[in-house]
């Protein structure tokens, strides 16, 4: 084995320990033998995992049942304070939801996947399954078909090869043909919509932010039930809106 292999080779205990913090969270907590028959692992090797991520304030352990600490919020939280894109958006946004009513969104991508990143809720908004840090497939959101039209062709491919296009609505696009289609009328008109692809009977309207240099920075959008976005707010007045935010945003950030 060369040096560079060794370098690149995983460590399988490591492994092992994040695939237990994933199953704890698709779980909502679990007991050690409820995580080994769901990861195929032996007992005594998710107990010392567990026992391991709980000495190191990962892990809580209640009444036999283990879930994740909240050590995941003080890391995500630090992580986002430094972003620049979370510090220059996140007023921006909180006033988006307040001016509209509804849910504004901020998302950024990262590994492929869309993420969350703030999500600010104005009077009338209502009660979604996202939450901060949620991830899920950009094929499926406005937001994320808004960052896949604007991202060089290199990443784009990596991300719909490592990832896919799978429905999670019938109204999802699922083909790479739909999808172009759909992202060449997003750089034309310089918005994305999502007509129940992700939720169905929610409509959202997405603008990315790009730097001068073309860097994707992320999107912003706005979603709300179809019955208060019909044809006229959907198609006019909300995007030119969402957008006027965006712009705001990557003048603010080129300038940070």
């Amino acid at each position: 084995m060369s040096r560079n292999e060794r370098h690149d080779a995983p460590i399988e205990a490591t492994k092992t320990s994040f695939r237990i913090v994933d199953a704890l969270k698709s779980l909502d907590g679990a007991g050690v033998s409820e995580l080994s028959a769901e990861m195929d692992l032996p007992v005594s090797t998710v107990h010392d995992h567990l026992k391991t991520l709980e000495e190191q304030h990962y892990v809580v352990q209640e009444d036999g049942r283990y879930r994740l600490g909240t050590k995941f919020l003080t890391l995500g939280g630090y992580v986002r304070d430094r972003m620049q894109i979370y510090n220059v958006a996140e007023p921006e946004i909180k006033k988006l939801a307040r001016d509209t009513g509804e849910h504004a969104n901020l998302m950024i991508e990262e590994h492929g996947r869309g993420i969350f990143l703030y999500i600010a809720t104005g009077s009338d908004a209502l009660k979604l399954d996202t939450y901060e840090g949620m991830r899920t497939y950009l094929h499926t959101t406005a937001l994320g078909k808004s960052i896949l039209a604007h991202l060089p062709d290199e990443r784009y491919e990596w991300i719909l090869d490592r990832h896919g296009l799978a429905p999670l609505t019938s109204q999802t696009l699922s083909s790479r043909d739909e999808l172009e289609d759909e992202l060449r009328r997003i750089r034309e008109r310089g918005y994305a919509t999502d007509d129940g692809e992700r939720i169905e009977g929610v409509r959202c309207v997405a603008s990315p932010v790009v730097k001068s240099d073309g860097t994707v920075l992320g999107a912003v959008s706005v979603s709300a039930p179809k019955s208060r976005l019909q044809e006229d707010v959907f198609g006019g007045e909300l995007p030119r809106r969402v957008q006027r935010v965006a712009n705001i945003i990557e003048v603010n950030a080129t300038h940070i």
